[in-house]
């Protein structure tokens, strides 16, 4: 892996086109001097190279917290539908009530509860023919993502109990009710790779109406840990294998539009498949309630 970093007074000066001018013979600093500078890369960029494409990512050393809505999203339209389709999409949510606790801190009423994402990137992928895909992601995330999603096409990282004997399951999506697993515009999530019967194992995606990305970090305070899996890709074909961001292993995706969604939920099965499915966080100023959805 080769690795570059370009100083915050490089960029801007660059950015804003500013040709340095000098107005007094230049010294060299000594290594003592040298010594007492410190300071931070704004941008690394890494060449990284793979079996059948060669990638390119550029990581940005900024912290963020927010709070977004969006009223309608559509990616990946063709032939007739939508690789991601939602409606009122949310990153981070609103507190209903004092006292609501989340990721171990406590808000009063009406308080942001943040959408936290460290060290965003927007990584390239190329092969011979040129540029193969592009993706966009955080070398850490965590916070709630709530939607009305009708197709999505990627993967879901959600665990599902059935209380009744305490097993906990892995997920699959499914092209529909009854319909066969893909991770291709899918519409419902279950717990058998084999079945979707909805109410029964199964369940539309508007069910999940609020996520937690994040990690599980072995706490027992309710508290998150941060995820460097969460990113959104764009591929021009088939077998675009993104690597983890430490390296050590890869995610092959298809053409198209492709999320990764980790999330440290498991859920309870009867209120996934029941009628009202996962409840959606307050994601307004004016609480909508039960008017949204």
């Amino acid at each position: 892996m080769k690795t570059q970093a370009y100083g915050c007074a490089a960029l801007a000066a660059f950015c804003l086109g500013i040709t340095p001018v000098s107005q007094a013979e230049l010294e060299p600093i000594s290594d003592s001097a040298m010594g007492e500078v410190t300071g931070q890369a704004f941008m690394k960029i890494e060449n990284i190279p793979g079996q059948n494409h060669d990638f390119t990512r550029m990581t940005l050393s900024m912290d963020v917290e927010t709070r977004v809505n969006v009223d309608d999203i559509q990616a990946g339209q063709i032939n007739g539908g939508s690789d991601f389709s939602a409606t009122h999409l949310a990153l981070g949510h609103i507190a209903r009530n004092d006292g609501e606790v989340f990721n171990g801190k406590t808000y009063n009423a009406g308080d942001d509860i943040p959408f936290e994402a460290r060290m965003p990137y927007i990584e390239l992928a190329e092969d011979a023919a040129g540029l193969a895909g592009f993706r966009m992601g955080f070398g850490q995330a965590r916070g709630s993502v709530s939607s009305q999603t009708t197709s999505f096409s990627g993967d879901i990282g959600l665990k599902v109990q059935d209380k009744t004997d305490g097993t906990v399951y892995d997920t699959y999506l499914f092209d529909g009710d009854g319909g066969a697993a893909t991770n291709y515009r899918a519409s419902h999530i279950g717990i058998d790779p084999n079945s979707c019967v909805s109410g029964t194992n199964c369940t539309p995606l508007t069910h999940l109406q609020s996520l937690t990305v994040g990690e599980d970090n072995g706490s027992t305070d309710g508290t998150i840990g941060f995820t460097d899996a969460f990113f959104i890709g764009f591929q021009r074909d088939d077998g675009v294998a993104w690597k983890t961001l430490d390296g050590t292993n890869s995610i092959s995706v298809g053409k198209g539009v492709f999320i990764n969604l980790p999330t440290n939920m498991t859920v309870d099965l009867s209120q996934l498949v029941g009628p009202n499915g996962i409840e959606r966080h307050r994601t307004h100023q004016v609480d909508m309630g039960t008017k949204l959805f």
